[in-house]
């Protein structure tokens, strides 16, 4: 499988995904993610930290998953916050990306929303 399935795949995800390095720099945004967060900067925070559009209490967080993904090889997914986008709550979890080896080789930020059915 390329590289062009791939990018397929994640920009197929209606919800919004951000990869970073172990750097903590934005590697690749999904088509969704560049929309969400085009306020802050949208496509054009590809190639910068993560840190720059997180506040201290977020940035504290990052650091813990990934400390503890690095401590873990087999913790792969961390639940970190919910909610409210557009109607619709919305878990977010870090996910890690480990190599062929289990190395941890980055991360990514992954929203699960759950819509709620309106009363007929």
């Amino acid at each position: 499988m390329n590289n062009e399935f791939f990018e397929a795949l994640i920009n197929a995800d209606d919800e919004p995904i951000v990869i970073c390095d172990v750097e903590h720099v934005i590697v690749y945004m999904n088509t969704t993610a560049i929309k969400r967060y085009e306020k802050r900067g949208g496509e054009a925070l590809v190639g910068k930290s993560i840190f720059d559009c997180h506040n201290a209490h977020s940035v504290e967080i990052i650091q813990s998953v990934v400390a503890r993904f690095r401590e873990n090889p087999n913790l792969n997914k961390v639940f970190t916050y919910s909610k409210n986008w557009d109607g619709a709550d919305s878990d977010a979890y870090m996910v890690a990306l480990r190599n062929k080896s289990g190395e941890l080789i980055g991360y990514y930020e992954k929203h699960e929303s759950r819509i709620h059915e309106k009363d007929k």
